[in-house]
């Protein structure tokens, strides 16, 4: 009996070790052909089964492999899709080279489920684009406006939010904040004016409150733009257009080809700008920007890139005016009411980053600094608080802003993963100052004068498993604390310092259901939060100074067939009580609760290959809540928007789009009595590349309509008047704007 049991152990156990045996894993690496690049996030399949996602270092790994040789395949959007047979006994290292998005090889996958979708850098090159601010329309349903010059940052508009200058939308460059807090002009404001828009590699978004890795002002949703960190060709592009415009832009490799063969490069850009623009006042808009990238791998394991720009930018602007100045002749709908507004901005930003292999998981690590500077010039009102000396207000700020990211993210296999992370800001803002101007010169004390010292330090984990082969599911949560301190220059004593601290628990839960490669339900949950002001904090001994935002996205993802995909969501958005500082009138005004809901739809659909059609539809109702019915309306919040077009890339070097962008009229105050009125302008861009050389046409506002980009419901006074009036104040949008523009690569 016991030879019996012996031999029948021995046979359990071979066949045991027979099974191991016949399992294999399949590594590698995946890399971009042009720049050998790691590519994060490109889907890896055996089949008939086994899949991963490459990690920030571009490597995967599939384990329990049945056979020694399998068929694979690699996709991204954006890249040649990638397919053969290979052998599990080797470290396979994969180049794709950068393709036209085909919609036939795009699928729906669930281990991708929670990523974020990311807009080519080749679609990005087909449509007008003057400066990386309006690579924002690219996000679906996001609408921008410009109402100060082209300098200032612009208003922001998405899910029914009027976002100001970024209060609700949280806006990041290769992971560095790009949102001011207790900013001189306003809270979250987000100017991207310093980053060369043909030095982005791609745009990363998603809305809502869901992710969290994504700390504060994510309630409406997040952009994180990511820039080259390898330039594949030397360029140079000179532009010329309308109302004296001009731009020169270029960048060059510093490192010679040794360099690239150890995986070392360095490259430098820099762009000018000038434009005198439409309006009847020449605006003098000047722009420099300069940027300098290091990139270095020094292994599969191990990549470092450091990053240093600089930005600084002038100009005039004639602000906003109303409708009864135009209407009666005093000005052209181009005109000013006060000519002598305008600004002063710049901003250097040092930035290094590090991603590590660690074990079986990535390691990143961030430090990043800026320092900023802004002046701003604005007239509202005209006369109505000064009727001799006007209404002239100066916004200024110095700030210095460091920090840094920590997370570690794992592969557990079986299609489960986590993310764990840390996020650390600290912001000095010295001489933030709101004074009476004439003619940009002081005439009264100030009406706030002070410096803000603010920190946020938050934590976060995530975890995303595979509930099944078709269930995915994601949860997080993170931690935020805050620390606020205000010295009141204008108080007795300088010693006067106001202090608050707050902190937030944000909650995510994420549910994807794929059923094939055609299909994806999805539903998304969680809380988020924007910060407020610092002087609004201690001002009300921090209470409700982390207001939360509770939001829901049930939604879905569909191919009906190989050239169409579909995207609808239905959404849901309540924010608790607000605290708001307007920066224009230094008052503290409390906004209530507020409940947004609304449809989204988007359409992708390639006509023939050079061909690509797209189309997005967004239906939202804003709303706020504990006021009557009547008056419960939230002014300037987008109800009905629509953006779209067709874009063309042929094989004999054309390319080109046309697209139309359209906003419904909409309440600009709180009982629905004054209406900002809604607009329909085409834009148009035709570019041809002949060997080295590019030549490209733009168009703005292709039928030369007259619309209004901005619009306030303002109570004002002229000169001329002996009551104020509370109207529409608008800016103009830009009339038919041509521009001619001739690159060369080498």
């Amino acid at each position: 009996m016991q030879k019996l049991f012996t031999t029948l152990v021995g046979l359990l156990w071979l066949s045991t070790f027979g099974v191991i045996a016949q399992h294999f894993t399949l590594k590698g690496q995946i890399i971009n052909q042009t720049t050998q690049l790691p590519i994060e996030g490109a889907i890896v399949r055996t089949l008939p089964n086994g899949n991963a996602i490459t990690n920030s270092l571009g490597e995967f790994s599939i384990p329990k492999l049945t056979s020694a040789e399998v068929q694979i395949q690699v996709s991204h959007i954006g890249f040649q899709k990638y397919e053969a047979k290979v052998k599990t006994n080797q470290a396979l290292k994969i180049a794709l080279p950068v393709a036209m998005v085909q919609l036939d090889e795009v699928e729906v996958h669930p281990e991708n489920a929670h990523q974020q979708q990311t807009i080519s850098s080749i679609d990005l090159q087909l449509r007008p684009i003057n400066n990386s601010q309006e690579v924002l329309r690219s996000v679906p349903g996001l609408f921008i406006g410009q109402h100060a010059g082209g300098g200032k940052a612009e208003q922001i508009f998405l899910r029914g939010f009027d976002l100001d200058h970024g209060t609700d939308i949280r806006l990041t460059v290769d992971g560095m904040p790009v949102n001011m807090v207790s900013h001189a002009h306003g809270q979250g404001y987000a100017d991207l004016h310093f980053v060369i828009p043909e030095l982005i590699e791609r745009v990363d978004f998603k809305k809502g409150p869901y992710y969290a890795d994504k700390g504060n002002f994510t309630t409406a949703g997040w952009v994180d733009f990511r820039t080259k960190n390898v330039l594949d060709k030397n360029f140079v592009k000179v532009e010329a257009g309308q109302f004296n415009t001009y731009r020169a832009v270029g960048a060059f490799n510093l490192l010679g080809q040794k360099a690239q063969e150890r995986n070392e490069s360095m490259y430098v850009g820099g762009e000018y700008s000038y434009s005198d623009s439409y309006f009847d006042s020449p605006q003098h808009f000047r722009r420099v920007n300069a940027v300098t990238k290091y990139n270095r791998q020094f292994s599969s394991k191990s990549q470092l890139t450091l990053t240093a720009s600089t930005f600084w930018s002038k100009w005039n602007h004639s602000g906003q005016i109303p409708d009864r100045a135009v209407d009666s002749g005093q000005i052209s709908f181009y005109g000013a009411i006060d000519d002598t507004e305008g600004g002063e901005t710049s901003r250097t930003n040092l930035n290094a980053q590090l991603v590590t292999q660690l074990g079986n998981g990535v390691l990143k690590n961030q430090l990043f600094y800026s320092n900023y500077n802004f002046l701003l010039f604005s007239n509202f009102t005209f006369f109505k608080e000064d009727p001799v000396n006007g209404d002239q207000i100066k916004q200024h700020e110095n700030r210095n802003l460091w920090g840094g990211n920590t997370s570690y993210s794992l592969e557990h296999g079986n299609g489960a993963s986590s993310n764990i992370g840390i996020d650390y800001r600290q912001d000095f803002v010295n001489n933030l100052e709101l004074s009476r101007t004439v003619n940009r010169t002081f005439v009264s004390d100030s009406l706030k004068y002070g410096k803000v010292m603010e920190q946020n330090l938050g934590f976060y984990y995530d975890y995303t498993m595979r509930l099944s082969e078709r269930f995915t599911a994601n949860v997080g949560l993170r931690y935020d604390m805050f620390w606020n301190r205000y010295n009141n220059f204008l108080s007795d004593s300088s010693k006067y310092t106001l202090k608050a601290n707050a902190s937030i628990l944000s909650p995510k839960f994420n549910l994807y259901y794929t059923p094939n490669n055609r299909l994806q339900l999805y539903l998304n949950t969680g809380k988020g939060f924007h910060s407020n002001d610092t002087r609004v904090v201690v001002a009300t001994q921090g209470r409700e100074v982390l207001p939360a935002a509770y939001g829901s996205d049930l939604g879905v993802v569909w191919k009906p067939f190989s050239k169409l995909l579909l995207n609808m969501s239905a959404w849901y958005l309540w924010l608790d009580q607000e605290f708001v500082y307007v920066g224009d009138e230094a008052v503290v005004e409390p906004s209530g609760k507020t409940r947004r809901m609304g449809l989204d739809f988007s359409l992708r659909y390639q006509i023939t290959d050079w061909l690509y059609a797209d189309m997005d539809w967004n239906l939202a109702k804003p709303r706020a809540l504990g006021v009557n019915e009547l008056q419960a309306f939230l002014p300037l919040a987008p109800t009905r928007t629509s953006t779209g077009g067709l874009n063309v890339r042929t094989q004999n070097g054309w390319s080109g789009s046309l697209r139309y962008r359209y906003m419904a009229d909409r309440p600009a105050n709180d009982n629905n009595t004054i209406i900002a009125k809604g607009y329909f302008v085409n834009d148009m861009q035709v570019n041809y590349q002949y060997k080295a050389y590019n030549f490209g046409l733009s168009v703005q506002n292709l039928a030369n309509v007259r619309w209004k980009e901005t619009q306030f419901a303002t109570e004002s006074q002229l000169k001329n008047e002996t009551e104020p009036v509370n109207e529409i104040h608008f800016t103009a949008g830009t009339p038919f704007f041509a521009k001619l523009s001739v690159g060369i690569s080498f």
